[in-house]
């Protein structure tokens, strides 16, 4: 079986802080020259004062586009006899499972951090044993590990906090926070390998391998590799105070409208009439680029 491959077009970028004009907190309170339509200032642009926060910024982040090409498929006991005896198999879904995050300081380099990132993928296939049965539906799991390196800046406080003080996490060391966005991966290709080779089926954590029926198995005569499209941010964060301009508290200026169980019908004469049912909207009337014409 080849060994997976990925292709990576990454593009790397810092993203600074916004700049942030000069102010003091004894300065008197500043306000933007906005008028309403009826004459008067709008009082919700006006700064108040300067309130310190505690948030998390944002220090580094990339982009990832993966092309995983020839990813092998793991299969429990109860579906790898399926497995070997298919004659096609046809990908079906893939969903994210689980994704694994590990932070750790470059040598020799401060205040950059590696990121060793492990994503498990779901993959539900569409197994034909005959051509003329209707297909098995079969989950099994994939892996892909990779690695990027990023600027989270320094620390050397150790933070103790009250509120989880009978915990193991009362204590905050001063490592950065990773953190990953990801969606669902594209299906790319699917197919069967004939003569495939060992898997490590013990570095399956038991979080993951938990969501199967059954024990992990090695393959048998047949395996499936299963080739992936992955979009990708990753963040390096860190807990900080800044200084911010608040303009107000945020007061919601609508009622909360309850549900009844009364009178059925007049919900049901506040549901609005579902127009676009009836009448669909044509192609220049969709966001995006619903406007251009193909060829």
């Amino acid at each position: 079986m080849p060994e997976p491959k990925a292709v990576n077009t990454a593009n790397t970028y810092s993203r600074p802080a916004p700049p942030m004009s000069p102010m003091s907190q004894g300065s008197g309170p500043s306000c933007e020259t906005e008028r309403r339509p009826g004459g008067g200032q709008d009082s919700a642009h006006c700064f108040k004062e300067a309130v310190c926060l505690d948030a998390s910024r944002v220090y580094d982040s990339c982009t990832d586009k993966d092309c995983l090409e020839d990813l092998p498929v793991l299969f429990t006991d109860q579906a790898q006899p399926y497995i070997d005896q298919a004659v096609n198999v046809k990908l079906r879904d893939v969903q994210v499972a689980k994704v694994f995050l590990e932070v750790e300081p470059v040598a020799f380099n401060r205040g950059f951090y590696s990121v060793d990132i492990t994503f498990f993928f779901d993959v539900a296939l569409n197994v034909y044993t005959s051509s003329c049965q209707q297909p098995a539906l079969v989950n099994g799991l994939a892996s892909f590990s990779k690695k990027v390196i990023l600027y989270g800046s320094e620390g050397n406080v150790r933070v103790f906090r009250s509120d989880c003080q009978y915990v193991d996490e009362s204590e905050i060391n001063s490592m950065p926070r990773a953190c990953v966005q990801v969606v669902d991966p594209v299906a790319l290709s699917c197919k069967l390998v004939d003569c495939p080779r060992p898997c490590e089926c013990s570095s399956i954590p038991q979080s993951v391998a938990c969501r199967y029926e059954g024990c992990f198995v090695q393959p048998g005569s047949k395996s499936v590799c299963i080739t992936l499209g992955l979009f990708t941010i990753v963040q390096l964060e860190r807990q900080v105070q800044m200084l911010v301009p608040a303009y107000d508290f945020c007061i919601p200026d609508k009622e909360c409208v309850s549900a009844t169980n009364d009178d059925p019908c007049e919900l049901f004469k506040k549901i609005k009439f579902p127009t676009n049912a009836f009448f669909p909207p044509r192609i220049s009337e969709l966001d995006g680029d619903g406007g251009y014409c193909c060829k």
